[in-house]
């Protein structure tokens, strides 16, 4: 009984757990365009991952200077002799024995096991120094320079994503709502003609026409609510939330003007365009690569090394090599002190790897400068074409305003008129449709001016607004 209580128990924990998660994923988050852009900074993976090669250049650029660090290396080794070899004393000693008619015989053996074992320890210290050195610490910090641009461009890029996708996100919306009030409507209408032809009031292919105009309308309706709810599905996996988290927007869209002229654009900020920035890094480090590979070629590399190698050679044999360790005459040092300066003659020849690799550098130097000139004469274009847009959207705003201002004044006379009694709710229902469409259009022409100041601000790098590029009144 006590088991049966205790999976009684655990069972309803668990159902508890799962309903709580089912309500965590179901819950709705309202979010305004700072909120959304703010989490995006915050949770995106690929600002994280951006972040994440940031530090690393960063890190490489700190302790580029540790290629002066010298080499330490300290070993210890036993060795075993397979074969008794004579030492330059033993040579001697049986050559000079020959001189003196008393000829000696070079050893030829062991006289226990011991004696084919040796103890040997090694401390090793090289120092390297060579003058491409110093282009391997400034690549280095062009590496870091040009990431952090790359860092930026990303942080833009995901905030205009953002807003780009919020304020689609608010078009897609209204639009939805109007075909649902549309579709609504054209119910409404196939209702009635089927009561007017009961009534014998109308005949049998105005009723079918009421009935294909609503069946062919829901299909529409049904794919703009499917493609809204992707669209949202997107917008959480870029701003990092659970993808199919329902999110409820808040604001609206209004922006804020500026007036634009293409040539002062250029001219005060035309040098700000992170692409630019970037290319030219590339360049800078090209240039440094090739002055290192240069220097390695036509200066010569300085080596200094000291080893510091004991050796033991006592009576005890070299497994009592501890024994020794306070007799000067069983150890002796085999370590040496150089001092070397290397010359690679080979990388000076034109036809050698080294050179043919210098030739690369220059000609792929040749090609980013084409690049560069090729990005400031785009940018122009996307310049000029972001202010075209700018103005076209300002003044067709300004002339959808009269548009909506009809609307609005129409279906205000049709509201007094159904008040009144002189007209049906559909043909209300259909001014309000006009005016919906009015308003969405404007909407649409605010949007188009948004993005187009936002990819201008994004192509100049600059901030043209005093606070931000729209605002959202909420």
């Amino acid at each position: 009984m006590k088991k049966l209580l205790v999976a009684f128990s655990l069972t309803l924990f668990i159902s508890a757990g799962f309903a709580q998660e089912q309500k965590e994923k179901t819950e709705t988050v309202t979010l305004t365009i700072d909120q959304a852009v703010e989490y995006a900074l915050k949770n995106s993976r690929t600002l994280k991952s951006n972040d994440i090669d940031l530090e690393m250049k960063k890190r490489a650029s700190n302790v580029s200077w540790n290629v002066f660090l010298p080499t330490v290396q300290a070993t210890g080794t036993m060795s075993r002799a397979n074969d008794f070899t004579p030492g330059t004393g033993d040579i001697i000693a049986s050559a000079m024995s020959k001189l003196n008619n008393n000829e000696v015989p070079l050893p030829t053996d062991f006289d226990k096991e011991e004696d084919r074992w040796k103890t040997v320890g090694n401390v090793s210290v090289s120092w390297n120094f060579s003058l491409a050195y110093f282009g391997q610490i400034k690549a280095a910090k062009a590496a870091y320079e040009g990431q952090k641009i790359t860092w930026e461009q990303s942080q833009k890029e995901t905030i205009t994503n953002v807003k780009k996708l919020f304020y689609a996100l608010f078009l897609q919306q209204e639009n939805l709502k109007i075909q649902k009030s549309t579709l609504e409507n054209a119910r409404r209408r196939m209702v009635q003609a089927e009561a007017n032809f009961k009534s014998g009031l109308i005949p049998e292919i105005s009723l079918l026409q009421t009935q294909v105009n609503y069946e062919n309308t829901k299909p529409t309706v049904d794919s703009a609510e499917q493609t809204l709810n992707q669209q949202f599905d997107t917008f959480a996996f870029l701003i990092g939330l659970p993808v199919g988290t329902k999110i409820e927007l808040s604001g609206s869209i209004e922006p804020t003007y500026i007036e634009a002229d293409t040539d002062d654009l250029l001219a005060k900020y035309g040098d700000r365009d992170l692409s630019i920035k970037s290319l030219e890094n590339n360049i800078k480090a090209i240039k440094i690569g090739l002055q290192a590979l240069d220097l390695s070629t036509w200066t010569p590399a300085f080596v200094l090394s000291y080893g510091w190698q004991p050796v033991y050679i006592g009576d005890d044999g070299a497994f009592h090599f501890y024994k020794g360790l306070g007799k000067d005459d069983d150890w002796f040092d085999n370590g040496s002190l150089s001092l070397t300066l290397a010359w690679n003659v080979t990388n000076m020849l034109p036809w050698s790897s080294n050179r043919q690799q210098a030739k690369d550098y220059r000609q792929n130097l040749a090609k980013l400068e084409i690049s560069l000139d090729m990005l400031k004469e785009n940018q122009k274009v996307q310049v000029r074409k972001a202010v075209d847009t700018l103005n076209q959207a300002k003044q067709q705003i300004e002339n959808m305003e009269r548009s909506v201002q009809l609307a609005q004044k129409a279906y205000d006379m049709q509201l007094r008129s159904y008040q009144s009694g002189t007209t049906e709710l559909l043909d209300l229902r259909d001014s309000e449709n006009s005016l919906n469409q009015a308003k969405l259009g404007q909407l649409n022409q605010k949007y188009q001016y948004i993005s187009a100041l936002m990819d201008l601000e994004n192509t100049l790098n600059v901030t043209l607004t005093g606070s931000g590029n729209s605002t959202v009144k909420n």
